[in-house]
This record gives C-alpha cells, sequence and structure tokens, in this order.
C-alpha cells in the first residue's frame, strides 16, 4: 500500500471536518490519517468552522465561508450549494490531485464528477448512506427525490471507486449504478474513547449530572428520531422518579422536541434531562464513558434501515453498552455479543429499558467485553487502512 500511495495527492472535499464533530467528521479524520501513514500528501477542501467553534487544521486545509443555520448547522440544499460551486470552481482551476474522496451531499459529487471528467482525476463516492432512498421516505416531493436520485446516480457511475459503509448501502450503490464498490464498515476511534475517558464526580457535577445516567450523544436527526428517548424517559417517570438522567448532546431536528419533553416533567432536585450543545471528541468519549449505558435509535422506514450508527461503536469503545431502539444491522451485533439490549421504536418497550437500567449498573465483565469486541473488530484505525488500500488499488489500475 504504502508504494502506491507514495507521493501521491489525496484531495478529500467534505462539508464537514474536524474539529466540528460528526460521523463523517472522524470517519474522514481516521482515512486522513491512513492515507498518511501510506505515505500519501492529504489535502482538505471544507466549509469554514461554526463562529462558537474554533481548532487548528493541519496544513494543506482549506475551508470555504457557507451559509450556516441559526444553529450553525451546515444543512439543506441551498446551504449546501455555498459549498459545492466553491468545491466545483476549485477542482476546475486549482492543482489536479491524484485521487479526490468526496463526501456526501449528492450535489457535491455531482459537481465533482464535472470537475473529473474535464480535468480528468479519478475520485471515489463515500457513500454513508442514499440520499435519494431517504428523500423519498421523508416525503419529499417527486422532482425532489427525482433530481436528488439523478445527481447521487450520476455520481456514482462516475466514480473510480465506491466506499459504502454497510452491505445495505453496497447494494443500493450497485442498484444505482455502482461497479467498483467496496464495503468498509465504520469504526471507532479506539484511542479517543476508552474507559479510561471517565469523568470525575466534580467534572460530572459541573455539566450537572449528579445521578446515574444515560447518555445520547451526536446527531438527532429527523431519520433517528432521538425524540422518542424523550418520550420514553417521561413516560418511565410518570409514576415515580427513576433517579436517572437523561443526557443528550449534539444538534438535529429533534432536539427542540426533547426540550419541550423535558419542560413537561415533574419538577425534581437535579435536572432530569440535559440537553447540551455538541461537544468536543475527548468530552464526549469522558460522558460516554461514565454512562450506564448510550442511546441510539434508527427510526425504521425511512430509508436508513441498513445504517450503522457510529455512535453505537463509540459507546461500546467507553465499555458502555447500547440502548438500541429500532432498524439496523447493529442489533444483531448487540445480541450475538451480549454487549447491548435492541428494542423496538417503540415508547413503552424503550420505558421499561430505561428502567431496568437505573435499577442495575452494568457488570464489569459486560463494560470489558463491549471494549474487547470493539478493539477486535471495528476499530477506526482498521478501517481507515482499509480505504487506503483501496485508494491504492484505484490508483495502481
Amino acid at each position: 500500500m504504502a508504494k502506491n500511495l507514495a507521493q501521491k495527492t489525496i484531495r478529500f472535499i467534505t462539508r464537514i471536518h474536524l474539529p466540528e464533530a460528526a460521523a463523517a467528521s472522524f470517519r474522514i479524520d481516521a482515512v486522513e490519517k491512513a492515507v498518511k501513514r501510506a505515505g500519501g500528501a492529504v489535502k482538505v477542501l471544507t466549509s469554514a468552522l461554526p463562529k462558537n467553534k474554533a481548532g487548528r487544521d493541519d496544513e494543506g486545509t482549506v475551508r470555504v465561508p457557507v451559509l450556516r443555520d441559526k444553529d450553525g448547522y451546515l444543512k439543506g440544499y441551498i446551504p449546501y450549494l455555498t459549498f459545492d460551486l466553491q468545491a466545483g470552481a476549485r477542482a476546475l482551476f486549482g492543482k489536479r490531485p491524484d485521487l479526490a474522496v468526496v463526501e456526501p451531499p449528492p450535489t457535491t459529487g455531482m459537481v465533482i464528477r464535472i470537475a473529473s471528467a474535464l480535468r480528468r482525476f479519478p475520485y471515489v463516492w463515500y457513500a454513508a448512506d442514499v440520499w435519494s432512498d431517504a428523500a423519498e421516505a421523508t416525503g419529499a416531493p417527486g422532482f425532489v427525490v427525482s433530481a436528488v436520485r439523478f445527481m447521487e446516480s450520476a455520481t456514482i457511475r462516475g466514480a473510480a471507486g465506491v466506499i459504502a459503509v454497510s452491505e445495505g448501502v453496497g447494494e443500493r450503490v450497485k442498484a444505482l449504478g455502482g461497479t467498483n464498490i467496496r464495503v468498509i464498515p465504520n469504526g471507532a476511534d479506539t484511542d479517543t474513547f476508552t474507559p479510561e475517558a471517565k469523568m470525575s464526580e466534580d467534572e460530572l457535577t459541573a455539566f450537572g449530572i449528579t445521578r446515574p445516567f444515560v447518555i445520547y450523544a451526536g446527531t438527532a436527526s429527523e431519520w433517528q428520531g432521538a425524540e422518542i428517548f424523550a418520550k420514553a424517559f417521561a413516560r418511565a417517570n410518570e409514576e415515580e422518579d427513576l433517579g436517572l438522567q437523561l443526557v443528550v448532546v449534539g444538534r438535529g431536528d429533534s432536539l427542540e422536541m426533547m426540550r419541550d419533553i423535558g419542560e413537561t416533567m415533574p419538577e425534581r432536585d437535579y435536572e432530569p434531562m440535559i440537553i447540551r450543545d455538541p461537544v468536543d471528541p475527548a468530552t464526549a468519549a469522558a460522558l460516554q464513558a461514565s454512562a450506564r449505558a448510550a442511546l441510539v435509535s434508527i427510526r425504521p422506514g425511512l430509508g436508513y434501515d441498513f445504517a450503522y450508527p457510529t455512535k453505537v461503536l463509540t459507546a461500546l469503545a467507553c465499555g458502555t453498552p447500547v440502548l438500541y431502539a429500532g432498524a439496523g444491522p447493529a442489533i444483531k451485533d448487540l445480541r450475538d455479543n451480549e454487549i447491548g439490549v435492541a428494542c423496538g421504536y417503540d415508547v413503552e418497550q424503550i420505558a421499561v429499558a430505561l428502567t431496568e437500567i437505573a435499577e442495575k449498573e452494568p457488570e464489569p465483565s459486560l463494560r470489558e467485553r463491549a471494549r474487547t469486541w470493539v478493539e477486535e473488530n471495528k476499530s477506526m484505525r482498521a478501517m481507515g487502512d482499509a480505504a487506503a488500500a483501496f485508494f491504492a488499488e484505484i490508483l495502481r489500475s
């Protein structure tokens, strides 16, 4: 691998990048590190950070101004285009890479396909999910679904290779015209997310945590439907105080609904539901390592039933079992390895599970088993190396 990436320039084109935390950010960071280990040069084109976020970029990272919403989130096709048009212009007139790696949305993929055809450089499409399926499942107008599917299919067909994060995504990519498809599941950063990251009592108290707690960490968008955890938490607390806190750190459409539900809960001498803005990876790891369980959901039937949320793996890497609600391939891993609980996307089922979590601290053997399973099967480093090896194969051919 090193021989084939030595002196090669790999350009990553992604609307989101560390230190802005998201599954895509962690994934791309791991792949960039693997490319560097293989002797390649990494260049990055990404969006300017939100006003409330600061960080130091590696040399070779270029950030461009974009349109963000009031919460600092880059979301929606018009905001995407503020990044895509600049990405396309730089791909057309900037220095030609040996290979480009392109993250969704399909609008980004489309402009890079055009630039790739004109400048004659290959690109890899990183298919974390299938956007056109999701648009259709969420009830987008027919013309929007058709446009997204056209752009997504065109991007896939023009790619020198496609990385799919699951077998289900790989099958859909193939149906959309993909040929050179490599399934590389997401991984966990087992260096950052560790049991040793656990917070001290004083640190927990400063965060507002004074009871055993469960945590939802990461994006809470429509297709995840994380508000169901707030509904179930309120339901479980109706008859008596569970003595359990629900901590949410992240962003997304569900947070406003979760705040509304939290405001309707009975008053306690502590804050039952704590909702905070996204935190840095180290703080996220500390919170997850300290939690009694991590909460993850995929709302069934919205086109994401084959998704494997990275938040499952980061929690397990911290030795924290997962309460999973909904659909997805992660369910089998949790059940087969006895490292979590999976239930339906159902308020009553989740409320029962939360009650059981409140009653008992996870056994040390369970925490150890969760950590070991991730290290052996789902590490971020192994995922990055597999992606870099795929790039080397493409360049060699």
